[in-house]
Parts: structure tokens; C-alpha cells; sequence
């Protein structure tokens, strides 16, 4: 890639260092490497991996283990294949992922005690969904209503995951309970999108039909409420573009009570990955907005409110991410982990993954930099200047984690992006030295975001369609 340009964000100075000169086509000798890698990584952890010891979650010592908390991650393992079939067409990859998604993901459809919907059932049955509609697998009319009915019932159950807030909203909340909102789940609101696009409803007390659009808009406003900030002195933490991993409700009122964190440092720090899970769902959901007529979005605020919500929100928070991350665009796990102090000016140059104090984040990386495409995609289509920083930004950052130190070439190492975390406050990650920071190992939806990221640049290569969950022009029965 050319040398990078001056970077400034659109709020100010940015971090991360910006070549807004950057094409896709700087990175197509490097895709071209990378989708082998990507294959064999694959095809090795599917031939390995024993269904009965749970999902595939993180790698320690090189090798993908099980980790029982929530059952989020097998969706990435088999959607993984899916995608490589997508950008390679090497049918062996769609046996792998169709036929593990046939076999082990219909607990997670029905699954009541997640919040993780969008991550397994829209990355297998909507992948294979979206396939038939582009023409990329046969239209098989009954192998397409198999996976529509998945995808209605996991976006009717996940919508039944709905607390009411104070102000008559609500949301999806997390396996906490009631009372927790986290940010991850914008990126769920998907399950409801799709479901609603194909014609369902959540069928409720006394035969009480309930918009799944509705419940996904209302999840989108109260996240957009009070797990991000704007800058508006909520408290006196409130900067622009930070996110709060949870928010806190008092169930018996409906009334916010609290930020809070599951797998960040603080309630008053912004652990990465929630940022990034921000950034990508949102501009995602505005993408979906252009499916709907106006009458649609009326009842729930109008295309003008509802659209404006969901821009500022991944907006500022795209605008964070550039400008508290290290200039070569990977963060590190928490911005207000208290190691970074010991650092010095950690953001005026490139992140390192091998230092003694606090961990990177590239599956952070790799779901922010996605957010970045599809927000940058958006305001361009709309002729926004703006659109084309975004963009060269994620391409930035896509085309550092297809390099080393972030890609995994080791034949024996069963991950494709290494210096992934999962949960750094309790210790859940491997370390290999005495510093006690965790490096060099990978993690089940870093290895899919980044194909996923991988497959967007690539179609942005071959002139192919823009990658959506919900497939050309919301086609479908």
C-alpha cells in the first residue's frame, strides 16, 4: 500500500493512521494468499473437532477448545465454511458448512437463554439462504423454506428475550436477565430483520402479534440511548463515541439505573469488542433500512428519526475507534485498561501484541474494520465525502490483519487470526509467558469476522455484489 496520508478523523484528530489513497486492489496479491490459508484452516478444524465437547471457542496453545458459558461460537465455525465456499467456490466448503449447519446448529434456532441469535443462525441459515438468493447454490425451493423457518423462529425467540423500559422501549436482554442490555447484541437485531423481512411475527399472550421490526428498532434506540455516548455529560465519563459493554435497568420500573461490564475493565471504560460489535451492527442495520417502505418504519418512528438514530450511533462511534486506537488500526482490549499507563504514548504508533502490559484485540480489529466498510459504503452510495475515509480506513486495517504478526501461517496453530481475546478480567486466555498477557492465540468469531471482512473486500474486487445479511434485494418466499 502507498505511503499513509495525515489522518484526522471527523471529530477531531484520529489515531489510527489513515491512507485515504487506499484501494482494495492494494490488497489483492494478499487475498489471493490468504483464501488457501483460510481453507485449510477450516477443513482441518471441521475434520478434528468432536461436536460432543461443545462449541469451538479459543485456541490455547494453538488448538480450539470448548468453554462453557454461552453457546455463541459454533454458528462462526460452520458459517466460516460457508464463506469460504462464497469467495473460493470450492463445493467441499459448502458440504462442511451445510451440512454442520443441518447437523448442530438447530438447538441454537430454539434456543431461549441467548442473546447471540444474529451470530450463529444468521451466519449459517441466513449464509445459505443468501447463496440460493445470489445464485451461487441451486434453488432448491424446499432447502430455501428449510432455512427461512430457521431463521423466522430464531428471530421470533430472540425478540422474546424483551424488557420494557421506562419510557415504553425496551430491549433483547442478555443471559445476565432481565435487567442487562449489552452492546454486543446490535448485532443480533439482524435475526429480527431477517425474520421480519420474510413475512414473521412473534405470536404472543392472547394471540398478540408483535412486529419483530418494532422490537429490533426499539432494541437499536435504547442501545443507541445508553450504552453509547455522545458527549452530552450523562456523567462525567461521557465522551464521544464511548460504549458501555452493559446497561443496567431496574426491572421493576423500567428505569436505567447503571453502566456496567461483563468483559471490560470498567463501566466507565470502553471494552473494544463492544465498541466494534457497535460499529458493524448498526451500519448493517442501516443497510436494512433500505429494504423497507415508509409505512413500515411509520409506527416506530418514521425512516427520518429511525435512520438518523442508527447513522449517529455507528457515526460516533466508528470516529472513537480512529481515534483511540494505535496508528496501524488494532486496539487493545479495554481502552482504560490500567497497563496501557505504563505504556507511554501507546496510540502514536502501531500496536504491539507482544508487550508485558495488556493484550490486542484483532477480532476487535477484524468487526470494527467490517463497520467501517459498511458505514463507509453507506454514506458513499449517498454521496458523502465522508464515505471514502471510512472505507479506506477498514481497508487499512483488513489488509494489516491479513499480515503477520496477526495472521496465522503455523500448519499447526488450528487459528486463522492470532492475538485474540476472549475474557481478559477472568483470565480465560492463554498466556505463554510470566508477563501474564495473553498473545498468540486466536478466537472462533475473530476467524469469522475476519473472513467475513475478507469477502467484502473481495467482492469489492471482482465487482461482485455488496455483502449483506439479507442477500439481494431482500429477495425471498
Amino acid at each position: 500500500m502507498s505511503p499513509p496520508a495525515a489522518a484526522h478523523g471527523s471529530c477531531g484528530d484520529a489515531a489510527v493512521i489513515v491512507d485515504e489513497t487506499a484501494r482494495a486492489e492494494d490488497l489483492r496479491s494478499r487475498l489471493a494468499a490468504f483464501w488457501p490459508l483460510s481453507g485449510e484452516k477450516i477443513a482441518g478444524l471441521c475434520a478434528t473437532w468432536d461436536p460432543r465437547a461443545g462449541s469451538p471457542v479459543f485456541t490455547v496453545r494453538g488448538r480450539y477448545t470448548s468453554k462453557g458459558w454461552t453457546e455463541w461460537t459454533q454458528g462462526f465455525q460452520f458459517g466460516w465454511a460457508i464463506l469460504q465456499f462464497d469467495a473460493t467456490g470450492d463445493e467441499r466448503f459448502l458440504a462442511l458448512g451445510r451440512d454442520g449447519t443441518v447437523a448442530h446448529m438447530a438447538s441454537h434456532v430454539s434456543h431461549t437463554g441467548v442473546h447471540d441469535h444474529g451470530f450463529n443462525n444468521v451466519s449459517t441459515y441466513g449464509n445459505l439462504r443468501r447463496l440460493i438468493l445470489e445464485g451461487r447454490i441451486p434453488a432448491d425451493p424446499w432447502e430455501l423454506r428449510f432455512y427461512e423457518i430457521a431463521l423466522k423462529v430464531s428471530g421470533a425467540v430472540q425478540a422474546a428475550r424483551w424488557s420494557r423500559t421506562h419510557e415504553g422501549g425496551g430491549y433483547i436482554h442478555s443471559f445476565n436477565g432481565p435487567q442487562s442490555l449489552f452492546a454486543d447484541t446490535i448485532r443480533s437485531v439482524r435475526s429480527l430483520s431477517l425474520a421480519h423481512l420474510l413475512g414473521h411475527r412473534l405470536m404472543g399472550e392472547n394471540d398478540e402479534a408483535i412486529s419483530l421490526l418494532g422490537r429490533g428498532v426499539g432494541h437499536a434506540r435504547t442501545t443507541a440511548t445508553y450504552n453509547v455516548f455522545y458527549g452530552e455529560g450523562r456523567d462525567i465519563y461521557d465522551v464521544p463515541g464511548r460504549v458501555a459493554h452493559e446497561s443496567v435497568f431496574n426491572t421493576t420500573d423500567g428505569r436505567f439505573r447503571t453502566s456496567a461490564t461483563q468483559q471490560g475493565y470498567a463501566a466507565w471504560t470502553t471494552w473494544t469488542r463492544g465498541l466494534a460489535w457497535v460499529m458493524a451492527g448498526y451500519a448493517e442495520e442501516l443497510e436494512f433500512l433500505d429494504l423497507l417502505d415508509d409505512a413500515e418504519l411509520k409506527p416506530f418512528g418514521g425512516r427520518t428519526d429511525v435512520t438518523a438514530m442508527m447513522l449517529r450511533a455507528a457515526t460516533v462511534a466508528c470516529d472513537f475507534y480512529l481515534r483511540e486506537t494505535p496508528t496501524d488500526g488494532i486496539p487493545y482490549w479495554d481502552t482504560g485498561a490500567p497497563g496501557l499507563a505504563d505504556m507511554g504514548d501507546y496510540l502514536a504508533r502501531a500496536a504491539d501484541p507482544f508487550n508485558d502490559h495488556e493484550p490486542v484485540d484483532s477480532s476487535a480489529a477484524a468487526i470494527g474494520a467490517q463497520g467501517l466498510l459498511r458505514l463507509g459504503h453507506y454514506l458513499s452510495a449517498r454521496g458523502d465525502a465522508a464515505g471514502a475515509r471510512y472505507t479506506a480506513a477498514g481497508l487499512g486495517i483488513v489488509g494489516r490483519l491479513l499480515e503477520a504478526p496477526y495472521l496465522s501461517v503455523d500448519p499447526q496453530h488450528q487459528g486463522l487470526l492470532i492475538h485474540g481475546v476472549y475474557h481478559r478480567p477472568r483470565g480465560w486466555d492463554h498466556c505463554p509467558t510470566d508477563s501474564g498477557v495473553p498473545h498468540g492465540e486466536s478466537v472462533m468469531w475473530g476467524d469469522y469476522h475476519l473472513v467475513e471482512a475478507a469477502l467484502m473486500v473481495q467482492r469489492m474486487l471482482d465487482g461482485g455484489p455488496h455483502y449483506t445479511f439479507f442477500g439481494p434485494m431482500g429477495a425471498g418466499s
